[in-house]
């Protein structure tokens, strides 16, 4: 009890404290991976994915199922920066979700970066922090296909979005193409349990296979907005080489395969 206490407490100082606020049931951004180890097919996959959810009966159900009948989101995509793709905008209606939709059916040239979830959190809860609308509920959805390797350490990050009282979830990329083999980290999604997500009813959708992305996306969509479940929706820990607990492990790739370059 007396953590929920103190979680409303630090959401109420940490609200917007203009009258003109717009109240909406949560305010959710979307940062999207397009660092460099993504292909240029998975970054359409993505794009696709986010949009025919958008376009789903169940998210837009979800949508009515809330209090006030409206949410925020913002759509960003991130690498070692972030650029924003969809401003935030409000979303009651099925016109506001496909018009959100087809924003994202537009051309895109990626930046390749290094992989920096910690500066995606820090700039997500700015985001949050600096909009126009106050939710009930404000959620960080950070996906990626490997681990921070850039910018500050990713608890410190994470830990300063919590205790704003944002809830941070997770969608892990643990498929296995193009460049992102040469960094994977087995587990990824033990490692987003463990390093990036937190907050009550937070939760880790791992997606192992590309043709799931769509359905990955809708499911984490409703969970969102609809309201999210208790956390702890990934499998077990399993033994493995690089240790997906390791909050510092995608630094230490990156130091080893800089090593491995500047070897003759």
């Amino acid at each position: 009890m007396h953590r929920i206490l103190a979680w409303i407490f630090a959401v109420a100082l940490a609200a917007p404290a203009s009258a003109d606020a717009i109240e909406v049931d949560l305010e959710l951004v979307l940062m999207v991976d397009v660092s460099r180890s993504m292909t240029p097919r998975e970054l359409e996959i993505q794009r696709r994915g986010y949009a025919a959810a958008l376009r789903s009966d169940a998210v837009y159900a979800a949508v009515q199922s809330g209090l006030l009948q409206r949410v925020a989101v913002s759509y960003v995509e991130w690498a070692g920066t972030q650029e924003v793709i969809v401003p935030w905008r409000l979303l009651e209606t099925r016109e506001d979700l496909d018009a959100f939709a087809a924003t994202l059916a537009s051309d895109f040239d990626p930046a390749l970066r290094r992989t920096s979830i910690s500066e995606a959190l820090v700039f997500g809860a700015e985001s949050i922090r600096s909009n126009a609308y106050r939710g009930l509920r404000r959620v960080i959805d950070v996906s990626g296909d490997g681990p921070n390797n850039q910018g500050r350490g990713v608890t410190r990050a994470r830990d300063e979005a919590l205790a704003e009282g944002i809830v941070i979830n997770g969608l892990p990329l643990m498929t296995r193409e193009g460049m992102g083999s040469r960094w994977h980290l087995e587990r990824l999604d033990i490692y987003y349990e463990t390093c990036v997500t937190g907050g009550p009813g937070s939760f880790v959708i791992p997606v192992h296979d590309w043709e799931d992305f769509a359905e990955a996306v809708r499911r984490k969509l409703v969970l969102e907005i609809a309201e999210a479940p208790s956390r702890g929706a990934i499998v077990p820990v399993q033994a493995v080489p690089r240790d997906p607990r390791d909050c510092l492990i995608g630094e230490k790739i990156w130091r080893e395969r800089r090593l491995d370059w500047d070897m003759p």
